[in-house]
């Protein structure tokens, strides 16, 4: 973390256009209008420079490659992913050359930009030819404008780029030197992002892993007794299962929500973390079904029905509001003087409690299944209730410090996003160098 910021802070010094002491100490300042630009340098509208040219959908089109129809067809896959999946003749097609730039114009990533690979250029995308400017430079360029041109894409149904947005847009030209300069400084600057990002995302993930080994060692007694033996369970412990410990498992309801109502129905994605997230919510009016599957407080609802690495998550609810639950969950009923609501939640959470759902879970057309019959027999170790208590206490306080790192890590990488397209921001404004 200390080496993030201290990478963040020194990018920000060198892209700070009232710092002396930087060796980039801009050649303009952002009180400088168009009148006092340096020698050489011009600004162009996008639309009166660029010479763009729309893809066309072939007549001819094969998913494989065959000598009447050998050109890749340069579609979305093929141009985000280096996928090829169809190919034509090429008879009236726009082509592209390996490093063409090209930009989405129609579908979710209207205005996302990269470099084509040869072939003959799909329906949805435009190739773009910026003459006489460095590559890179106008690549970056394009770049910075992603955000602004995905927001206010244009159309209804499939939305595409707005051409008014597009060529309104003001291109600082500078000589070609200088446009190099500002493409090595601008890679110079991603490069250090870039690894504070990845210092970030790996301690992201052994967050992750110190959370599930907090959960291991709670559940094999090592956070309340000492000496704990691999493989043997502590003093007082014993083994029991779900059905030991609830006076029954109950499905939710399944009568249908409606997007206003007396009180929310909760579903599958509101858990979160083991608990439950607050927004997306559906309603219901419906009195019979309020009192038959209202929540009480540490009620544990456990996901039945989901994809395979979903299915099985499970939530506490702990009073935040009225509310029922949906169908596709089980309410746990636990018996309270055997086992902690916490204690049984956080093992749920558990990558033992994980590897049994996955041993006896069922599928379908793309979903697994954990009925309440199976639930109920999930083994669990059981100390006593007293022993649960202290070890919800141990595993929460040791966790918190996790979320607040996690939280930390999170908004630093939002910084991050935001500090890439500063540095965009001030290159295209002739401030970087």
């Amino acid at each position: 973390m200390t080496g993030y910021k201290e990478m963040r802070q020194k990018i920000l010094q060198s892209t700070n256009p009232k710092n002396p002491n930087s060796d980039n100490y801009p050649q303009m300042n952002e009180e400088q209008n168009i009148n006092q630009l340096p020698k050489d340098w011009k600004w162009v509208k996008l639309g009166e420079y660029v010479e763009p040219v729309k893809g066309k959908k072939p007549k001819r089109v094969s998913t494989v490659k065959t000598q009447e129809c050998p050109v890749p067809y340069i579609n979305i896959k093929a141009f985000e992913k280096n996928i090829i999946d169809e190919y034509t003749d090429g008879v009236g097609c726009t082509m592209c050359e390996d490093g063409d730039f090209l930009m989405v114009w129609d579908g979710s990533r209207s205005g996302f930009v990269g470099k084509a690979i040869k072939g003959a250029l799909g329906s949805t995308l435009v190739k773009l030819n910026f003459p006489d400017i460095e590559n890179n430079y106008a690549y970056y360029f394009l770049q910075s404008k992603f955000l602004d041109i995905n927001t206010r894409a244009k159309g209804v149904g499939i939305p595409h780029v707005d051409p008014a947005i597009l060529w309104n847009y003001d291109l600082l030209i500078p000589p070609k030197p200088t446009q190099q300069a500002i493409v090595s400084k601008i890679e110079e600057l991603f490069s250090e992002l870039d690894k504070g990002i990845e210092q970030l995302k790996t301690a992201q993930q052994q967050l992750k892993t110190y959370r599930q080994a907090v959960l291991k060692w709670a559940f094999e007694g090592k956070l309340t007794n000492e000496n704990v033996k691999d493989g043997e369970l502590p003093e007082g412990w014993k083994w029991s299962t779900i059905g030991d410990v609830s006076k029954s498992v109950e499905y939710g309801s399944a009568s249908k929500s409606k997007e206003q109502g007396k009180i929310p129905v909760l579903r599958m994605g509101n858990i979160q973390n083991g608990r439950f997230e607050w927004d997306d919510l559906v309603y219901t009016d419906d009195d019979d079904e309020i009192n038959k599957y209202l929540l009480k407080k540490n009620d544990v609802l456990f996901n039945r029905t989901n994809s395979a690495e979903l299915v099985g998550k499970t939530a506490i609810y702990k009073g935040e509001q009225p509310a029922i639950f949906a169908g596709y969950l089980i309410r746990i009923n636990i018996i309270e003087k055997l086992i902690n609501a916490d204690y049984l939640n956080y093992y749920l959470n558990t990558k033992a409690a994980k590897q049994y759902g996955n041993s006896v879970r069922s599928f379908g057309v793309n979903q697994s299944n954990i009925n309440g019959t199976k639930l109920k027999t999930y083994p669990l170790p059981l100390p006593p209730l007293e022993e649960q208590n202290q070890i919800v206490q141990e595993i929460e306080s040791r966790l918190s410090v996790t979320d607040k790192m996690e939280e930390n890590i999170t908004q630093s990488l939002q910084q991050a996003a935001a500090l890439r397209q500063s540095i965009l921001k001030k290159a295209f404004e002739g401030r970087l160098i």
